[in-house]
């Protein structure tokens, strides 16, 4: 009998369904249906019918581009989301909504645990994204990546219930952590939180990271200085679910945001100071 949570083995149940191709009648029925029922708005992208799978549909890409700011000192939300909670690290916590605090040390596992010092007093944002949403990421700001962790865990819902009521949620949910430079070597995590029927989520630069698979594993790239600049896509989810931004302490200020804001991908959210 298996030992993965329920949410878990469910999630790779609707992945597969996701990905699979139905005879174009039936697939039209099911995209218009989910369309419907989420209630997305698909004027900046093509028409439901025209996704392939309903994968194709959750990973759509905005038909025209997005206009990013120029300035270097503006921050951009790399998604659209809901911002759930947001301010500075204390104490090494964080927290996934108010009154519910989680460890950064335990969020970043071992690999990180040398960077826990340098994120004292930085700042945290978090970021949920629900199925309605775009689920493209793409870079906040100029930033170099220096290395990747894939965290294997659970896959429960992070919608707000579940934000208020189980503690630890982004810890024991599946993750993936980049290593970032910003501003000439300030530190920049950010933090890709698996979910509920998130059939997987994507690296654009690194095909060997494989969520929601059956291995338990835990797998550490390094890499020799991916540049990203701000506004650059880096990969998706798959079905909806939540970024976690923390940074070392003078670098980002979250200064155009609230909790409980929508924000758009390419929204200015803050600055950053290089």
């Amino acid at each position: 009998m298996s030992n993965k949570p329920l949410t878990s083995i469910i999630s790779q149940l609707f992945g597969k369904f996701a990905q699979a191709q139905f005879p174009s009648p039936v697939q039209s029925f099911i995209n218009k249906s989910y369309v419907n029922l989420m209630g997305l708005d698909m004027s900046r992208f093509n028409e439901p019918s025209s996704y392939p799978t309903l994968n194709k549909l959750f990973t759509r890409a905005i038909k025209a581009p997005t206009e990013i700011s120029k300035d270097q000192t503006e921050v951009i939300s790399p998604v659209d989301s809901l911002i759930t909670d947001f301010g500075n690290i204390t104490d090494g916590k964080a927290y996934q909504i108010k009154g519910m605090s989680y460890s950064i040390e335990k969020l970043l596992g071992d690999h990180y645990q040398d960077h826990i010092e340098t994120l004292k007093d930085g700042c945290y944002a978090n970021f949920y994204l629900s199925p309605r949403d775009y689920h493209r990421y793409h870079a906040p700001l100029d930033m170099c990546i220096k290395s990747a962790t894939h965290i294997p865990g659970a896959l429960y819902p992070v919608n707000m219930p579940l934000l208020k009521n189980k503690a630890n949620l982004f810890i024991e949910n599946e993750r993936i952590i980049l290593e970032c430079e910003v501003c000439d070597g300030k530190k920049m995590f950010i933090i890709l939180v698996g979910a509920l029927n998130v059939g997987s989520m994507t690296l654009t630069f690194d095909e060997r990271v494989q969520t929601n698979v059956d291995s338990r594993e835990i797998n550490h790239y390094i890499y020799d200085d991916i540049n990203m600049k701000k506004g650059d896509l880096f990969g998706w989810f798959e079905m909806g679910s939540t970024i976690v931004m923390l940074s070392q302490i003078d670098t980002l200020y979250y200064g155009n945001i609230q909790t409980g804001q929508h924000v758009a991908f390419g929204e200015v959210i803050g600055k950053v100071s290089c």
